[in-house]
């Protein structure tokens, strides 16, 4: 079930459910609980500034109130600077729910990623890059991603060095996700799982976007992990003014929660809900 936009769009994808917790400490849900789906808020491209101190707060709480868990897929500040990491922390203090995040393009604008997630990492808040956490016998893993291209319009390892780099930025990322994906299999057989990017892994959810910067808004190679580890749904950001919802070659799906997305589509509250 997700949450319904001001005029509901409806759409006939599964119901929120919810997760997580780091991983080699799976977060149990209780008797009670485990009966019910496990609740997800997810969003992207929140792009806080450090004038939006107590913008945030209502959102927060809302997302606690309606979710079992948070997902921020990226570009958690506007500029990249750690003291807008520090509005967000200030405003997250009403978030009770576990929240787990990755980093975006944004974040990592001023080299001061790892100061970002020193500022926001807390006891309730799971970065993941590679890494995966298991919250209410719901698998969570994530990374960045990167861009690249789609399908038959990838770009591949041939030519220059700086090209090469490029491409195997992507080759990496991919490679993070399917070692934080295999690790939850292997440690929690059978377990459902999500995957969290900023980066699509798929063409479809950047549609809308001008075509010649979708190479800059994701890569296929992403989408091979989540195809083979039998991901139950993906959700990423970045594409603005992309399409809420794609799937795989598989059929896994894929939920564009970039926030200009959400609020076009009507969504009282900038986060799409999702059930496990």
């Amino acid at each position: 079930m997700e949450q319904s936009p001001n005029t509901p769009p409806a759409p006939d994808t599964p119901q929120p459910q919810q997760p997580l917790a780091p991983y080699p400490q799976p977060v149990p849900a209780s008797p009670q609980e485990s009966q019910r789906p496990t609740r997800i808020a997810a969003v992207g491209d929140i792009h806080v500034r450090e004038t939006d101190k107590g913008k945030w707060v209502d959102f927060f709480r809302a997302a606690s109130d309606q979710a079992d868990v948070l997902l921020l897929c990226g570009d958690l500040t506007d500029h990249g600077y750690a003291r807008e990491a520090e509005v967000l922390a200030e405003e997250m203090r009403a978030c009770t729910i576990p929240v787990v995040c990755v980093l975006g393009n944004h974040d990592h604008d001023k080299n001061e990623q790892d100061e970002i997630r020193k500022c926001l990492i807390k006891d309730n808040v799971h970065f993941l890059d590679g890494d995966a956490v298991v919250i209410r016998n719901v698998g969570f893993t994530g990374v960045k991603g990167f861009g690249g291209g789609f399908d038959h319009h990838m770009l591949s390892m041939f030519g220059e060095t700086s090209n090469k780099a490029f491409v195997q930025e992507a080759v990496d990322e991919a490679l993070k996700l399917e070692a934080g994906l295999s690790r939850l299999d292997s440690e929690n057989p059978d377990i459902k799982k999500i995957a969290l990017l900023h980066y699509s892994p798929i063409r479809a959810t950047v549609e809308g976007e001008p075509e010649a910067i979708h190479p800059f808004l994701g890569c296929s190679r992403l989408a091979e992990p989540l195809n083979r580890q039998n991901v139950l749904a993906c959700f990423h950001g970045h594409a603005h003014i992309g399409t809420l919802e794609g799937a795989t070659s598989h059929g896994v799906k894929v939920f564009n929660v970039a926030k200009p997305i959400l609020q076009k589509a009507g969504f009282a509250m900038p986060f799409f809900l999702f059930d496990v």
